[in-house]
């Protein structure tokens, strides 16, 4: 397999790793990282919690927000908040998968830099800031979300991946953007809760917001849907409305979501942060408001239940039962 730094260049992919650092990336061997995620702080500093425990039950202390492909994707979506490298002037065509690392380092790699980024709440401990059991839990994670950077479904050996954390102890969100089904058909392993973005209502939509990379990706996003209902896991479509561009078509958003029948619905409000504002400007980002009444408008076609909110994420959660069952239960 040809090397990573004979086809960029070691310098130019040098100055890719030198930026993924200053944005607090941690890397993980050659293409995998974990990030400190806002909500992983507020939780310890002020026990408030991501819309996901909310929802599902995870703890939000306890999660690990990492990815095995940091820089490697299928998509340029014009609302995504983190580095691409056409940002630095570098071309996605000079981009080729490394050797890819094992499960186990990753795995290893991932909650070692977990723990790197704790080590600065010890102090917190001590000086009774933050309760010592609740550091120790965090110490000790049990959950993975697979949705940092990059898509995930490029790394060949995700089953792998998985199992790896399943066998210690973990549960896993992955999260795709659907356009590799193949690699969802593989997965002999099956995350907790698996995640497909729909990120548009249309293919002319599709082409024009997510600027793909490879070819047919719109049609390969329809096979993935039409996939999801013989996954024999927890199923969400999350939808990231970007106002002006994407959300609209209410019905042709729930015509999509039928194919794929999934247990939850994420309607989710794009934010105005990290390089998408390169791209986009605050008008784009919608209220909460918004989100609620667009969310409204597909639960009515789907017949699907509003179960609960989060303002403060600008996302609803529509389900197909009256009562959402947490992870655990």
């Amino acid at each position: 397999m040809t090397s990573r730094g004979s086809v960029l260049g070691k310098e130019k992919f040098e100055i890719l790793r030198q930026i993924l650092r200053k944005q607090r990336y941690h890397l993980i061997g050659t293409h995998s990282a974990v990030k400190k995620c806002n909500w992983l702080h507020k939780a310890l500093a002020y026990n408030i919690p991501c819309y996901k425990q909310k929802f599902y039950g995870i703890k939000t202390h306890r999660c690990v927000q990492m990815t095995p492909a940091v820089i490697y994707c299928t998509l340029r979506c014009v609302y995504c908040w983190r580095l691409q490298p056409e940002d630095v002037n570098i071309s996605w065509n000079q981009l080729r998968p490394p050797k890819w690392d094992d499960p186990e380092t990753i795995v290893e790699g991932s909650i070692h830099e977990q723990r790197r980024i704790l080590s600065g709440y010890k102090d917190w401990v001590l000086r009774g800031k933050l309760d010592k059991k609740t550091f120790e839990e965090a110490w000790n994670p049990n959950q993975a979300a697979i949705s940092l950077s990059g898509e995930p479904t490029l790394y060949p050996y995700l089953s792998d991946l998985i199992a790896e954390y399943k066998r210690r102890g973990f549960t896993t969100f992955l999260v795709t953007n659907g356009t590799i089904p193949k690699a969802l058909e593989k997965l002999n392993e099956k995350p907790t809760q698996l995640y497909i973005t729909l990120p548009a209502y249309n293919k002319e939509t599709f082409l024009r917001v997510n600027r793909p990379l490879i070819k047919d990706a719109w049609q390969r996003l329809l096979d993935s849907l039409d996939l999801m209902p013989s996954m024999s896991t927890r199923t969400v479509i999350r939808l990231t409305l970007v106002k002006g561009l994407n959300m609209k078509e209410p019905k042709k958003y729930a015509k999509l979501i039928e194919r794929a029948n999934p247990m939850f619905i994420e309607p989710k409000g794009y934010v105005h942060v990290g390089f998408s504002q390169k791209r986009l400007s605050r008008e784009n980002m919608p209220t909460h408001v918004e989100i609620r009444r667009f969310a409204e408008e597909l639960a009515e076609e789907l017949g699907y239940y509003i179960a609960d909110e989060s303002p403060s994420s600008r996302v609803v959660l529509l389900s197909r039962e009256k009562k959402v069952r947490k992870i655990g239960q």
